[in-house]
């Protein structure tokens, strides 16, 4: 295992059953040197840093029904809520003064936000932050809306494959296709984004060939941002039963990702704390390097559960952000309050 660990760490790449075996056969030991090895990539392109985006989840309104997700449309028992455009400004405003120069927009595929809508939104937060980057999370779009939304001065997309396995995919979102999922993220590519891609771990029925499909997958598309989180069962969906993720899987994960992609930013997800009480901190020393906290209002915090047992949702914005700070300098990290691009949009590498 280490031989192969060695390899990837050199060459940043390996053979779909060189993954398949070091998923299948790797021991506690070989844990501790892989994840070693991500943190010596990390700190090789990154240093120490860890980057903080604010987190926006601005509506839990969705038109689609994926088997896992709390919010999906099926779902009655959600409260449903959707922020103003004032409100939005409220929250980045709080963020910005709270030193964040990232904002994430999240929230489910919601028709009331039609274009014109979201390029007003993007537009005012840009006019008003003009040293801030805008990251969307907002589920597939077609190439004319993603287009209007980057000239409009959205700097990044987030949007989770969340398998790259055609079957397991269609199984988990009734009625979307696959094709479709993949298509975004190259549209999102060649219009000019700072890409995000990523997946769940531990899903009912996933095996390790599937997360080999998808660290193949990542490695092709080579995004600038890969979000990796734990399944975590919702008591409204046919899932409820389910067993979670687990923090050791995603970890391994998300320290293959860092030797597959040395230069790419890696969250430590609100997911992987929800899990554990120091799930995030963990994630840091697996090689990730971004941590998002939430700049949602209060009051509607616990609305956007995607899972259940999301932390944080009852913290201000300002307790949320000392607490991840002292967090971050007790795991051994620094803060950067920076935008934090990838490097590539930075300068910093070709």
């Amino acid at each position: 295992m280490k031989r192969l660990i060695d390899k990837l760490y050199k060459q940043n790449n390996l053979e779909d059953k060189e993954l398949l075996e070091l998923l299948k056969g790797i021991n506690e030991e070989d844990i501790v040197y892989l994840k070693l090895k991500a943190l010596e990539t990390r700190k090789k392109y990154y240093g120490d840093k860890v980057f903080l985006r604010g987190l926006i989840e601005f509506t839990n309104y969705c038109s689609r029904n994926c088997s896992y997700c709390g919010i999906q449309a099926g779902n009655k028992y959600a409260k449903r809520y959707r922020l103003t455009l004032d409100q939005i400004l409220e929250c980045c405003e709080t963020g910005y003064i709270l030193g964040y120069r990232t904002f994430v927009l999240q929230g489910g595929e919601d028709p009331y936000y039609s274009d014109e809508k979201m390029v007003e939104i993007i537009k005012q937060i840009k006019n008003k932050y003009p040293d801030c980057a805008i990251t969307l999370s907002l589920g597939e779009k077609s190439y004319e809306s993603y287009k209007k939304y980057y000239e409009a001065g959205a700097d990044r997309y987030l949007l989770r494959h969340e398998t790259a396995d055609k079957e397991l995919y269609e199984k988990i979102h009734p009625g979307a296709s696959f094709e479709n999922r993949i298509q975004c993220l190259w549209n999102l590519k060649e219009i000019g984004y700072q890409v995000g891609a990523g997946f769940m771990v531990g899903l009912p029925n996933q095996t390790y060939e599937h997360y080999v499909k998808d660290l193949r997958f990542l490695k092709e598309l080579e995004p600038h941002m890969v979000g990796i989180g734990p399944f975590i069962p919702h008591k409204d969906t046919i899932f409820r039963d389910e067993k979670a993720g687990t923090v050791e899987m995603t970890t391994i994960l998300l320290a293959l990702v860092r030797l597959l992609l040395p230069t790419v930013l890696l969250p430590s997800t609100t997911a992987l704390g929800t899990i554990d009480p120091i799930g995030r901190e963990k994630g840091l020393e697996a090689g990730a390097n971004v941590i998002m906290p939430n700049l949602s209002p209060v009051d509607v915090r616990d609305k956007y559960a995607l899972y259940d047992g999301k932390i944080c949702t009852g913290d201000e914005a300002a307790e949320c952000r000392m607490c991840i700070e002292n967090r971050i300098r007790k795991a051994g990290f620094t803060l950067d309050l920076s935008r934090g691009d990838h490097l590539m949009f930075s300068g910093a590498v070709n």
